[in-house]
């Protein structure tokens, strides 16, 4: 197996027109994305997008278990903690966010095969994708709020697309979607069993390509390949708790809201779990959210990945970020020791400081 990080390949299809590969391929950090990958990536879809006999772009990962489980935080906290790191850390945000861009805004179908872990990082990745699929194995979350940070990558505009105030709660919760879930909230386009990957590879790759709409190719081979997996499509959380979400999301301040959703801690449902993690969230990550997604509801993309290189780049030298990723993935004591003990405590300056 190649040693390189990402592995770029091109598939050649029934009219002589090439299927464009990217397999992000570091499974041993489930897919982490580093810089290092995103310098690789980028410049690759670049050139692939002006490539006249690229007519499609495929992304998947190496490994049954993620697509990509977020960002190299673990980076990033050396960044935040060694002399002279912070511009590394910067550099990874903007960066990240160019690639996000591109991929939302690419001319040509790009196809994300999004099977396993695909949380945070991940998210940004998949989310611009003209074609989403999810498979049975799929766990989609943007679990920022344990470590200290918020909902970035584009999610101040994807998460405030999702139908009712559901986006907000998954914000808030760091609460993980099956595939259903992300179909029903329309964070996934396609439900498609995992085993037949190999089929929709192959019947790609058999279509002429040459004089059709590629998009339309795409389409109608995802689709077929769906309604074979129709009896795998598990059931939806979302969807059953979607009236329950609405009713303790809506409140006219953070503090409420959060009061509401604490509420729903207790039992074993999936509600009960979704909104356990509250109990051990950075109270400042919660306010972020909280005033981001509010603060991002008519924003273009592009305005809000501006917004969120201004938030996440005073997130690297504020300290909780760094004790976020210390508690969880350095030290692994589980103990982080936020700023503020809880939302009560907060002081409104802290947070207006985040956003200047």
């Amino acid at each position: 197996m190649s040693d390189q990080p990402i592995i770029f390949e091109e598939w050649k299809t029934g009219g002589g027109a090439l299927i464009a590969v990217a397999r992000l391929n570091t499974p041993k950090t489930l897919n982490s994305l580093s810089l290092e990958m995103i310098r690789l990536l980028t410049p690759q879809l670049k050139r692939w997008a002006e490539d006249p006999a690229i007519q499609a772009v495929w992304l998947e990962s190496e490994g049954d278990k993620a697509f990509c489980a977020g960002g190299d935080i673990v980076a990033l906290y050396r960044s935040m903690t060694e002399p002279q790191g912070a511009s590394e850390g910067e550099a990874f945000f903007n960066e990240e966010y160019e690639l996000d861009y591109l991929i939302h805004t690419f001319p040509k179908p790009i196809v994300c095969w999004g099977h396993g872990i695909v949380m945070g990082g991940g998210m940004g990745i998949m989310e611009g994708a003209s074609h989403r699929v999810v498979t049975e194995a799929s766990k989609l979350a943007m679990p920022e709020i344990t470590i200290g940070l918020y909902p970035d990558v584009a999610a101040g505009w994807f998460l405030n697309r999702t139908p009712g105030r559901t986006g907000l709660f998954l914000g808030l919760t760091g609460a993980r979607l099956n595939g259903a879930d992300a179909i029903f909230t329309g964070l996934a386009d396609r439900f498609i069993r995992h085993e037949l990957k190999a089929e929709v590879v192959a019947e790609l790759c058999k279509r002429d390509w040459q004089g059709e709409d590629a998009h339309a190719v795409v389409g109608s081979v995802l689709r077929q390949y769906e309604r074979e997996s129709a009896d795998a499509m598990p059931a939806s959380p979302v969807r059953t708790h979607f009236d329950e979400i609405n009713r303790v999301t809506d409140a006219d301040s953070l503090e409420a809201t959060v009061n509401q959703l604490k509420e729903l801690s207790g039992g074993d449902g999936w509600v009960a779990k979704a909104t356990r993690s509250l109990a051990s969230a950075s109270p400042t990550s919660l306010a972020l959210v909280w005033r981001h997604l509010h603060g991002c509801k008519h924003d273009s993309l592009k305005e809000v990945l501006d917004k969120e290189l201004v938030l996440s780049t005073k997130c690297l030298t504020k300290g909780e970020f760094a004790e976020g990723i210390r508690a969880l993935l350095i030290d692994k004591d589980q103990q982080p020791r936020w700023r503020y003990a809880s939302l009560a405590e907060m002081d409104s300056a802290w947070i207006d400081d985040f956003f200047k």
